[in-house]
């Protein structure tokens, strides 16, 4: 005992001493900035985890909406070569949605459910693929499976974009996720037991596989950029056509951006004060002088034009910009903005090809903006258009059974590869969805399927 005395006083005379109390003072010092360091590289390495999971799951929620998108086509799809492409891209999504999934902070054995749902989807769709690229139609029973497997993926879809709200919204933690996202992702796919797919799994081998056409509402472009008629103009001319598009009496001052590019059409770019403190962006092809874009933004505080009106407003601001025989083809409502797609039409024919996007207020069916490229890239006044090779109704006997017909006419529409082809338009629904098809009118082949997302904001117009 009096050992250990001696060691304190001995311990404390030390402290004592300047020298060792400094030494003292440093290594805490040390230890203390260590402590820091540590603490803040775990942080930075926290961080780092955080961004890549989120990356992750981002990319896990794409792939799973893009899944379930497709699956809803591959269940009326009447085309052997549609139905691969389709499935093929099924394929392709499902395992990428599978290998996003592996790199999230769950245990694997609470999301075992649901990686045996994407891993088998991604098998059974690529084997069905195969079965289509061979040139064999889908059986009913094959199109039934499929319509299960939407449903499944439907449900997932709707989990994970709950999860997405949570995580955004701070309500769940990744590391809350691990605990209990597990539970929450497996909740509706807990149905996905092997005995759903047995039949499906065990016949995956009797199967003897590509690109799907995405909707075409982005614009098509030409290389040939038809539409883009006149001489070329110098920047003050652009200047005059930018001023008198706004409204001479509107613009109070007009600045300079220089040349810039708009998809494939060179433009002057130009800033414009306006009345009312609105202000305006606006680019004019230097071949031309056609108004390829403009744009502004401001509140709407009260909604008080009906969708139809504003629509009608868009159609009599086009007439009077030249924009002729144009029809509405859908709209979105975006915060008390309308958004309004028109495409040229010719002797009853739709021409998707030529596009112009038009933005009208719904406080006074002011018009706020408008994109121009696909018209610009597309348009004729005439077009060639070779006469239908199969009527409306051998067309229809070509759309699947299980789409509801609702409308029918012919349209021209861009294709993958730079071309247009003729088509008849269908519109119609299922018990779930709504879509349009497309069957070719000189082939009688199903050229393209659009499946129709309808919101409170969105809709078609028929």
């Amino acid at each position: 005992m009096s050992k250990i005395k001696d060691k304190v006083y001995d311990f404390k005379d030390r402290l004592e001493d300047r020298k060792m109390l400094t030494l003292v003072v440093t290594l805490v010092a040390i230890i203390v900035v260590l402590g820091i360091v540590i603490f803040k590289k775990q942080l930075e390495y926290r961080g780092l985890a955080e961004n890549g999971y989120n990356n992750a799951f981002y990319q896990l929620v794409e792939y799973i909406n893009q899944t379930e998108v497709l699956l809803a086509k591959s269940t009326i799809t009447n085309s052997s070569k549609h139905s691969a492409e389709t499935l093929t891209n099924i394929w392709r999504d499902s395992t990428l949605a599978e290998s996003y999934l592996a790199r999230l902070p769950i245990g694997t054995q609470e999301l075992e459910t649901t990686q045996k749902f994407l891993n088998q989807l991604s098998d059974y769709s690529y084997s069905l693929a195969n079965k289509a690229i061979s040139g064999n139609d889908l059986s009913q029973e094959d199109l039934d499976n499929l319509t299960t497997l939407h449903g499944y993926a439907s449900s997932l879809k709707d989990t994970l974009n709950q999860l997405e709200i949570d995580l955004h919204s701070g309500n769940i933690k990744w590391g809350e996720l691990e605990k209990a996202g597990g539970e929450a992702l497996t909740q509706e796919a807990s149905n996905l037991s092997q005995s759903s797919f047995g039949s499906m799994v065990e016949d995956l081998h009797e199967y003897a596989g590509l690109i799907y056409d995405g909707a075409f509402s982005n614009h098509m472009t030409n290389p040939e950029r038809v539409g883009l008629t006149g001489d070329e103009i110098d920047e003050t001319k652009a200047m005059e056509v930018a001023k008198n598009f706004i409204g001479q009496d509107k613009v109070i001052e007009i600045t300079s951006n220089g040349q810039t590019q708009n998809g494939n059409i060179e433009c002057y770019s130009f800033n414009i004060n306006a009345q009312n403190d609105e202000i305006f962006w606006i680019a004019i092809s230097k071949k031309g002088g056609h108004v390829v874009f403009m744009n502004s933004n401001r509140d709407i505080a009260n909604e008080s034009m009906s969708p139809e009106d504003a629509v009608k407003k868009g159609e009599e601001f086009l007439e009077s910009k030249e924009f002729k025989n144009m029809k509405p083809t859908y709209y979105l409502n975006n915060s008390g903005i309308l958004i309004v797609n028109y495409a040229y039409e010719q002797n009853g024919i739709t021409m998707y090809p030529d596009l112009v996007k038009v933005k009208v207020a719904l406080d006074n069916g002011e018009i706020l903006g408008i994109e121009s490229t696909g018209y610009l890239n597309c348009h004729r006044d005439t077009r060639e258009i070779a006469e239908a090779k199969i009527t409306l109704e051998e067309a229809k006997e070509k759309v699947n059974k299980n789409l509801e017909i609702n409308s029918s006419g012919l349209a021209v529409i861009p294709t993958e590869w730079g071309t247009e082809v003729l088509c008849y338009e269908f519109k119609g629904k299922t018990a779930d969805n709504d879509f349009i098809v497309y069957i070719n009118a000189e082939t009688g082949d199903e050229e393209d399927i659009l499946m129709i997302i309808n919101t409170p904001e969105g809709t078609l117009t028929e």
